[in-house]
């Protein structure tokens, strides 16, 4: 559990993990030096429970290159993270270790917000399989770190996060996903919390999803281990650039801006093509 100023929630996301069926775990709680309460709450339960060990950073690291600072002191076999203001349900890690135990060669287990597979949970998805769930069926790759679980040893074989700002969550089930197999679990075991103060808000106004997304999912594609076919990665790629023109084109059209525009044109390498497809996706897909 990572945290920065989350005096408001802490308490309840590290309650919920305290209330779980299954109590066979450490509790490692980082704090990324917030100014408020957050740290004086961790070590609050810390003193009344001796599973759970809270440290506090010299400097602030950033959310991923935090995440694998906590990495870091972890002894055990998997890594379940729950962000300091989302919550777990109290059967949501006995879920996750049992699907996780049921296929020992998995990277990474994913659940998202509700069950919408035709399959039993949990099931094993191979690399090929598990891109092709993601990029034609249902999104897969796309979740937070609360509602991923990772084998310990494959996660630190691939040197955790990147660090890349905004983008970690799914570049890193991109690099898991082309290399072991992954496992889909069933819904509703956390709790997302939305406010004002989340991270996809600040890569929202920022426009750091824009910058960040193409440029990760052409570095996935250049990997010889990928596992999408050529073909059906220059069918992503293509649809990509159509999503980042049509930003581009708002930030035009709905903020004026039309120096930053041409900023992230060149930055993203895209063409006029992408900005008639894009103009095509806006007419006819909303």
């Amino acid at each position: 559990m990572t945290a920065f100023n989350r005096e408001k929630y802490i308490g309840e996301a590290i309650e919920s993990v305290l209330a779980s069926t299954l109590q066979d775990f450490e509790l490692i709680i980082v704090d990324d030096c917030s100014v408020d309460g957050t740290l004086s709450i961790a070590n609050a339960y810390q003193r009344k429970d001796e599973r759970i060990r809270v440290y506090q950073n010299e400097v602030n690291l950033g959310d991923y290159p935090n995440r694998n600072r906590a990495a870091s002191y972890a002894k055990g076999k998997y890594l379940k993270y729950l962000d300091s203001d989302d919550s777990i349900s109290p059967h949501g890690l006995v879920v996750f270790v049992n699907s996780m135990e049921a296929f020992p060669d998995a990277a990474v287990g994913v659940t998202t917000f509700k069950g919408r597979d035709e399959q039993k949970y949990p099931f094993r998805l191979s690399p090929v399989e598990a891109y092709h769930y993601n990029f034609y069926t249902n999104s897969l790759f796309d979740i937070g770190p609360s509602g991923l679980i990772f084998n310990a040893e494959k996660f630190r074989n691939i040197g955790g996060f990147s660090g890349k700002r905004y983008v970690g969550d799914i570049e890193i089930n991109l690099r898991l996903a082309a290399r072991w197999s992954v496992v889909k679990i069933e819904g509703g075991l956390i709790s997302w919390r939305q406010h004002e103060g989340q991270e996809i808000n600040a890569g929202l106004v920022t426009y750091g999803y824009l910058e960040m997304q193409l440029p990760m999912y052409r570095e996935a594609f250049r990997q010889s281990y990928c596992p999408l076919p050529k073909d059906q990665q220059k069918a992503v790629l293509k649809y990509h650039r159509k999503i980042a023109a049509r930003e581009i084109m708002k930030i035009v059209l709905l903020k004026k801006r039309l120096s930053l525009a041409i900023k992230y044109y060149r930055q993203l390498a895209l063409s006029p093509m992408d900005f008639f497809n894009a103009a095509f996706l806006m007419k006819y897909r909303y």
